[in-house]
């Protein structure tokens, strides 16, 4: 299945919420010359020795999603990417004279340090856990709204979960995530020609995104050669 979830200007996808069109797409062709390319190091902070290696997010799962997760180093890269992508998070609020408030911080930080995408209750059971005592919901979901629409996170429309964004993206930049069904496992690519014609298509109907994001469920690599 494609999702394909369009954010109209003047509006901003909430946690609680999206407030985006969202488009069904029954098929994408890409030829075997120009086919989705994975992040380069430049842009996902990965290793240059990690170029085609896809940034790969594990979901909860059985014991199939532990044994997935020995066969790779993506915890490792994650946890690598966490203090630079801190940092660029920092610059970014100082730059547009916003607050990293100590909340939105922590909220950041979690999801920083974690492989795996987390909903907003998740994160609640967690943060209660490290203070021992409940913070409200609410507080969460408005940290939430703020890092997502400052682009440090993201949201699957899919999961109804989070995921931090280790690097900043360009405002037309088209992001696509591959929602492995089996381990939970997500991938964040990029496709040049995906995004051309995505462009195209905004340019044709008059139409100004606020972001693009197209969400793929299916199995990874992984979890196909074990099917």
């Amino acid at each position: 299945m494609i999702r394909a979830a369009f954010q109209v200007a003047g509006k901003t996808a909430t946690a609680g919420g999206a407030a985006a069109s969202e488009v069904r797409l029954p098929a994408v062709t890409i030829s075997k010359n120009s086919g989705p390319q994975t992040m380069s190091s430049s842009r996902t902070g990965l290793r240059p020795d990690d170029a085609g290696h896809h940034r790969h997010v594990h979901g909860d799962g059985d014991a199939h999603a532990h044994s997935h997760e020995d066969d790779c180093d993506h915890a490792q890269e994650r946890a690598a990417q966490a203090p630079q992508a801190l940092a660029a998070a920092e610059a970014l609020c100082e730059r547009l004279g916003v607050r990293l408030t100590p909340i939105r911080r922590e909220v950041l930080e979690t999801l920083l340090a974690t492989h795996r995408p987390m909903g907003a209750y998740d994160l609640v059971e967690d943060l209660a856990r490290r203070h021992e005592r409940r913070m409200a919901p609410i507080t969460v979901y408005r940290a939430l709204d703020f890092l997502l629409e400052h682009g440090l996170i993201h949201k699957l429309a899919t999961q109804n979960a989070f995921v931090a964004c280790p690097h900043q993206h360009a405002a037309d930049e088209l992001v696509i995530f591959l929602i492995c069904e089996s381990c939970g496992g997500v991938d964040e690519i990029f496709s040049s020609e995906l995004s051309a014609a995505m462009q195209g298509i905004r340019r044709k109907a008059r139409f100004t995104p606020r972001a693009e994001v197209i969400e793929i469920t299916g199995l990874c690599g992984h979890c196909g050669a074990m099917a």
